[in-house]
């Protein structure tokens, strides 16, 4: 495909992503005290939709599209008007995007908002025992609980914000919180990720492979290097590469023919999964253009990219994205998460088109 052409599959998939709705509620998160959560509507502060904006801050920081930072200004000033938000792991994410968008304005309105979450995530975000950041999600704290989410929820927005602000501490505690969720959630029989841990019992749930779960961290790894700029022999910076590559020697053996990787990556009869594929590819194709990895993983992200492209409808909505998922306690539990449009999946797939256009140039 040629520039425009990638372009063009962009912006379908951002006109899709802005108008996702779940009028009948149907993946609205029910809470105990009647709230109910909006997983999949676009103009709602969850991490649904901060995952969305992200995706379309990466398009305007390469193509510096005007209408896509209007349609990113117009969220976060219609979210504002409204009474705050819940602050917890999935709601953080938001100001990554905040961060970026500030860096690009210079509207002294969103600062406040910026130092205020900032401040809040570093020193009243509960931790878990070796320090790590609890998944505490609307309606949970997930009681000292690790998921491998938080790493692209909270902790990149804490780096870049640490990075903004000049809050050195912000970027020594996220390399913290790399090192404690890379001893918990790694596998080291496989180099791919487990979804979650628990001290409570000690285990890692269902021991559950999970496709997104290890997305995030593909996506996380080379995105916190790039803002650090870690000197090359520093120990975070190798030891993450070399997590990294385990990670990628062990999705190059499970990819599926079509390109897909399935929810369960070691598992064939899981459906196959495209947020997850999209996820990988970014992460794949970023890493080989940072030079954090070797060219030899080209092949398996190019393959990545052409099956999410092939997996864009005509309406722009990404198919085969498995819906919002919490922690399992069994493998069937993720085989029965049910498939969906997500603004998540859009953005992903977004991500994965952005730096495709890197090697278009």
């Amino acid at each position: 495909m040629v520039r425009y052409e990638i372009e063009q599959k962009i912006d379908l998939l951002i006109d899709n992503l802005v108008h996702l709705e779940d009028p009948d509620g149907k993946y609205a998160i029910k809470l105990a005290d009647g709230r109910k959560i909006d997983n999949k509507s676009f103009h709602y502060w969850e991490w649904t939709a901060g995952v969305g904006l992200y995706g379309m801050m990466k398009y305007y920081k390469l193509t510096k599209k005007e209408n896509v930072l209007n349609i990113i200004i117009q969220w976060f000033d219609d979210q504002f008007k409204q009474p705050p938000v819940e602050k917890n792991v999935n709601t953080m994410v938001q100001m990554l995007t905040l961060a970026y968008l500030y860096e690009e304005t210079g509207k002294d309105e969103y600062l406040p908002y910026l130092e205020t979450w900032g401040d809040w995530l570093y020193y009243d975000m509960p931790r878990t025992k070796d320090g790590g950041i609890q998944h505490v999600v609307f309606g949970s704290d997930n009681h000292q609980q690790l998921w491998d989410d938080t790493l692209m929820m909270s902790v990149l927005p804490m780096t870049k914000l640490g990075l903004l602000l000049n809050k050195p501490e912000y970027i020594e505690e996220a390399k913290k919180q790399f090192l404690v969720h890379m001893k918990y959630l790694f596998d080291k029989k496989t180099g791919l990720w487990f979804h979650g841990w628990t001290f409570e019992g000690n285990h890692n749930f269902a021991e559950a492979l999970w496709g997104r779960g290890n997305s995030w961290v593909t996506i996380a790894i080379p995105e916190f290097l790039d803002l650090v700029n870690l000197p090359d022999h520093d120990p975070v910076r190798q030891v993450l590469i070399d997590t990294l590559e385990r990670q990628l020697e062990a999705l190059e053996k499970c990819q599926n023919e079509n390109g897909l990787w399935h929810t369960l990556l070691l598992d064939p009869s899981s459906y196959v999964e495209a947020s997850c594929t999209a996820g990988f590819a970014f992460g794949i194709l970023k890493s080989i253009r940072k030079r954090y990895v070797d060219k030899k993983y080209l092949k398996m992200g190019l393959k990545a990219v052409n099956a999410v492209i092939a997996n864009i409808a005509e309406n722009g909505e990404l198919q085969n994205v498995s819906a919002g998922t919490a922690m399992g306690d069994t493998l069937d539990f993720y085989k029965k998460i049910p498939v969906t449009a997500m603004p998540y999946g859009q953005s992903m797939a977004i991500l994965a088109l952005v730096e495709y256009l890197y090697c278009r140039i």
